[in-house]
């Protein structure tokens, strides 16, 4: 007899099961600017089917929580922002050392509650941009701040314990649950896929790019080629 997939046993026991999701690169396509984003409506019809069946549907993003519900346009899904950086009580004490970075920084990053990115996918000389940002890295890490490659991104952070990682284990953990898939496209999705460690079922989904980290397929038990993709594999569940 066959041995069930991965994704099969996974449908098997939906009430015990979590299907935990990034959203940019993951739910929705990559775009130029950040704020035109948005997951496709055949996409949402698969994710409220979803949410009637799973005992737990979130997005783990790192846009804060209530833009990142913007994005995936589906109010009953549950929402952690930042990288679950809201989910550390001293994330907060680091706003002074932020603006002093910001204010001091070539351009206008898109700020958050705790941390800002600079996104450089728009710029006309990506090297040159690439060379400012080292520039801010540099002195990120002169305020005791944390400093973030991402997919045409430098994120700037809080230094505390809080990644996607941490957030995962944080919402298995309040529900009980034993059985989880998560789907990522970056490096941050990486920290997720350990916040799986030590479930009765885990399935670790990556959504690969030439931009994205080789090491977010390796360590995939399920890798994929485009957002279309995953939809397809989210309809099997």
């Amino acid at each position: 007899m066959d041995t069930p997939t991965p994704i099969a046993r996974l449908a098997e026991h939906p009430d015990r099961s979590a299907i935990l999701l990034d959203v940019d690169g993951t739910l929705a396509p990559i775009v130029d600017r950040p704020e035109d984003a948005a997951v496709p409506e055949a996409t949402r019809d698969v994710l409220r089917g979803l949410s009637e069946r799973y005992a737990l549907v979130a997005c783990v993003s790192g846009r804060v929580e209530d833009d990142a519900r913007r994005v995936v346009g589906i109010d009953d899904l549950v929402y952690v922002g930042e990288h679950g950086m809201g989910l550390d009580p001293h994330a907060g004490d680091w706003g002074d050392a932020l603006e002093t970075l910001i204010g001091e920084a070539p351009w206008e990053p898109e700020r958050k509650r705790y941390s800002a990115a600079f996104h450089y996918r728009a710029a006309l000389d990506e090297e040159a941009a690439v060379a400012d940002l080292r520039d801010v890295e540099r002195r990120a890490l002169e305020l005791g701040l944390r400093a973030r490659w991402g997919r045409k991104v430098l994120e700037v952070l809080p230094p505390v314990d809080a990644n996607k990682g941490t957030a995962v284990r944080t919402l298995l953990a309040e529900r009980r649950l034993r059985r989880a898939l998560y789907a990522g496209d970056d490096a941050t999705d990486l920290e997720a896929f350990l916040g799986l460690d030590g479930l009765e079922l885990a399935v670790r989904v990556a959504v690969v790019s030439e931009e994205g980290p080789t090491a977010l397929g390796a360590a995939a038990d399920i890798v994929l080629g485009s957002t279309e993709a995953l939809v397809e594999l989210l309809r099997q569940l």
